[in-house]
């Protein structure tokens, strides 16, 4: 499963295995890998880690405390609980996953599964429960982000990191990170051009160039003269007395760095190093930039994924959410005549 797959996707795999692994053991004692797993066992899932909400009001779930305990002691759960509707869905598609390699049919693709699935959603819809989304850095957060970058070289490295993974397509922390002093030339006096190798999307290792114009140009040639650099990472750790290592950042570090700037601009939100890939995408929906360029830039598989985006950014721009302004206006001509 590890070969040709991103670092992260691996890990994350790797930590929906092993949670799999012990619920299995504790709640079934049966081993994950013996055989491909019955639907009961995933609707049983499905029960024991989302919550449902009670008539005489209140939440409940299936799963009994003791292996609740267990599996926190065991370290593969945070907290006792339920689990939010995304982790739950992402250990169903891991497993599902898992079954395909195996080839064995998938418990989850069952008819019951997925409607028990599909109705906990609307339950939980029902009842206030939001599915959690980061905050998305449109273009006026990202301004009072960037505004902020005035602390001398590290100043110099978060805007240039900034505008780097927003201008340059809302890349991904891991693709941030994995960017090489090799892979960044420039193409004229405004634009540079940066390759990306293996991502999560694009696996075959071939280098695809993007673009860097104006502003995001301008940042990362000012960090590479400040903190020049033969070869190794682009963006590197930085130490006491602005000393910049020769260590990569982590995809930690990066989220780090936007919550940190976006603590200093004084913005309220939930930030994150992906609030930066959604706030590209719903900038771009809201500035009416065509849906194939923006795919062409963050390199999104599916219509479906970055669509939701898309689609809040340009409804920003809408004619459709103006329809009283014009109505507005024309009361207003009407008292004055």
């Amino acid at each position: 499963m590890a070969a040709g797959t991103a670092a992260n996707t691996v890990r994350s795999y790797r930590s929906a295995l092993n949670y799999w692994s012990a619920w299995l053991r504790l709640r079934f004692g049966t081993a994950l890998g013996d055989g491909a797993l019955p639907e009961t066992v995933v609707i049983q899932f499905i029960l024991d880690h989302l919550a449902r909400p009670l008539a005489e009001g209140g939440w409940a779930h299936l799963l009994p405390l003791p292996i609740d305990a267990a599996l926190v002691e065991a370290k593969v759960k945070s907290k006792l609980g339920v689990l939010a509707f995304n982790t739950v869905s992402h250990r169903l598609a891991v497993l599902s996953k898992w079954h395909r390699i195996n080839q064995w049919a998938s418990p989850t693709e069952s008819i019951a599964a997925r409607t028990l699935l599909r109705e906990a959603r609307k339950a939980q819809s029902r009842q206030g429960v939001q599915v959690r989304k980061k905050t998305a850095v449109v273009l006026e957060p990202l301004q009072a982000l960037l505004a902020t970058c005035t602390d001398g070289v590290r100043g110099i490295r978060d805007r240039a990191l900034l505008l780097l993974a927003w201008s340059g397509g809302g890349r991904r922390r891991s693709e941030v990170v994995g960017i090489q002093i090799a892979d960044v030339r420039q193409l004229d006096e405004g634009t540079w051009l940066y390759a990306l190798g293996t991502t999560k999307t694009d696996t075959g290792g071939i280098r695809r160039e993007k673009p860097l114009r104006g502003p995001a140009a301008q940042a990362l040639a000012a960090w590479l003269a400040v903190a020049p650099a033969d070869h190794g990472p682009l963006f590197r750790r930085m130490y006491k007395g602005n000393k910049v290592g020769t260590t990569a950042l982590s995809a930690d570090q990066i989220a780090r760095i936007v919550q940190r700037r976006a603590a200093l601009a004084g913005l309220a939100g939930d930030w994150a190093a992906h609030s930066l890939r959604s706030g590209f995408v719903t900038e771009a929906g809201r500035q009416g930039v065509p849906l194939g360029e923006v795919m062409a830039m963050t390199e999104h598989r599916s219509v479906g994924t970055v669509m939701g985006y898309f689609q809040a950014g340009s409804l920003l721009s809408s004619k459709a959410t103006e329809l009283l302004t014009q109505i507005d206006t024309d009361v207003a001509s009407t008292v004055k005549t």
